[in-house]
């Protein structure tokens, strides 16, 4: 398993898939997956690289790292697109550069628009 993950590009190192692996961020087909499991064509991945979790059908099963072209053959992306955001970001209160400390009177104005009622 972690040597297909590397392989794929699913991790940067070999050392980190066995460590997601060891970790519990990696399943074959909703089974916990240790670093030696093996994968065959058909079965389906969940494993969690970085901040997002990556739902992968394994095509091809492949023990050499390959370019990225040839890697993306090797599965198939199952992952759904990230949600939308519904509204903007907060506007944010902004300084001059080199324009000192804030007044009282400017301070009052930033902690209404900030929302504390300090």
């Amino acid at each position: 398993m972690d040597r297909w993950l590397w392989a794929v590009r699913l991790t940067k190192t070999r050392s980190d898939a066995a460590a997601a692996c060891r970790g519990g961020h990696v399943r074959v087909n909703d089974k916990p997956a240790k670093p030696a499991t093996s994968v065959t064509p058909g079965d389906e991945v969940r494993a969690r690289v970085g901040d997002t979790v990556r739902i992968v059908e394994v095509v091809r099963v492949i023990q050499k790292r390959v370019g990225a072209a040839d890697a993306v053959g090797c599965f198939i992306d199952r992952t759904p697109p990230p949600p939308k955001p519904t509204e903007a970001p907060a506007p944010v209160a902004r300084r001059e550069r080199g324009a000192g400390r804030p007044t009282k009177r400017e301070r009052r104005v930033l902690d209404k628009f900030r929302g504390s009622g300090f």
